[in-house]
């Protein structure tokens, strides 16, 4: 009895030892990292190629949004990935949704264009949870993990102002043109506020903004309104305008009712609104912007920062300059050709690495 036994522990440490063995041979599988960047640091930076993108966005408007689309998809396809894109038409429940449907759907990154934290910070603590990396733009919220991108809202009011202010000889009426309810609205009216505070001989006569499926058009038709309220020339010195689509619209209704005395001053800038201020006959004269192009860029590079692992900064700022007709030749040009003009335009190499160089040569062999 005792040999069997001995033959039997034999047998079975040898089965055991056979087992343990095979277990060895073979690495326990990881957990799916979906955000790719334990992928990212082991793999070198090959294996951020492939990565597919999602842009949430709470509005898809203009010419402004499409060439932000652009510059978005254009750095997303040099790092060798797919950009999909999701758009609320202004619904910030259908924009939430679409947040969701993004995490659910798996994509390796999730950028945002606008947004409010009440509608954003649920899905936007989820993806942080499935280890989703995240970078906003324009968008009001405010948690640790998130990447933050904004223009320096308050500096493009101040700027806009100010040369109103210079060209108007610091008095005068003007109307405001604004909307509540954006991140960068909110900031901008923050810089209005404290610039009629100081300037008390510049009145504000009228203010109205509403953000809709036709922005420019809706906003042409109020002015046209303001416009017959105050017939008079002298009535109205100036619009102020928060966003080019409501530059756009009150330019128009101002040149066509033939009062080009009124000079409007805006914010942002795209090649349709640089056709405009290059018009001497229109009454739109200056803006502040950030290239629009420049904007998309550099959110998808910090995307893929923390795509890759890198530590990424939890708010980051992008500087504007001021655009103004009489620094710009009298041939029509566009935006990629604005930094021939305006020092501080395009090409900006924020967030741009030395090893997204390399990733990008990698991918376009």
């Amino acid at each position: 009895m005792a040999t069997i036994r001995r033959s039997i522990l034999i047998v079975l440490t040898l089965v055991l030892s056979i087992g343990l063995a095979a277990c060895g041979a073979k690495p326990a599988e990881q957990p799916s990292d979906s955000g790719g960047q334990q992928g990212a640091q082991a793999g070198g930076e090959n294996s951020l190629a492939g990565k597919k993108i999602a842009l949430i966005m709470q509005i898809n408007l203009g010419t402004f949004s499409s060439q932000y689309i652009e510059g978005v998809k254009e750095q997303v396809e040099k790092f060798g990935g797919k950009l999909t894109v999701f758009t609320a038409d202004g619904d910030l429940a259908k924009m939430s949704s679409n947040l969701d449907a993004a995490i659910n759907q798996r994509f390796d990154g999730i950028l945002i264009d606008h947004g409010t934290a009440e509608a954003l910070d649920a899905g936007l603590k989820k993806a942080l949870e499935r280890n989703i990396p995240v970078v906003a733009f324009d968008a009001a919220v405010d948690l640790p993990g998130i990447t933050v991108l904004e223009q320096a809202d308050q500096k493009l009011a101040e700027m806009t102002l100010n040369k109103m202010s210079e060209d108007i000889g610091g008095k005068g009426n003007i109307v405001k043109i604004w909307v509540a309810g954006f991140a960068p609205m909110e900031r901008r009216q923050i810089a209005y506020q404290e610039f009629m505070d100081k300037n008390k001989d510049i009145q504000e006569i009228a203010a109205f903004g509403a953000a809709t499926q036709n922005t420019a058009l809706d906003t042409q038709s109020q002015m046209e309104a303001i416009l017959k309220k105050y017939p008079n020339k002298g009535d109205i010195t100036a619009v102020w305008a928060s966003w080019d689509e409501f530059a756009k619209g009150a330019a128009r209704a101002i040149q066509q009712a033939g009062r080009t005395e009124i000079k409007v001053y805006g914010i942002d800038m795209s090649d349709e609104d640089l056709q405009m201020i290059q018009d001497p006959q229109n009454p739109w004269v200056a803006s502040a912007a950030v290239d629009t192009m420049d904007i998309g860029r550099i959110q998808v590079r910090y995307l893929y920062q923390k795509l890759h692992g890198d530590q990424t900064p939890q708010k980051v700022v992008l500087e504007p300059v001021l655009i103004t007709r009489d620094k710009l030749p009298k041939e029509q040009i566009s935006t990629a050709q604005l930094s021939e003009h305006v020092e501080g335009w395009g090409s900006s190499q924020q967030g741009y690495t030395d090893w997204m160089k390399e990733l990008e040569a990698s991918i376009s062999k």
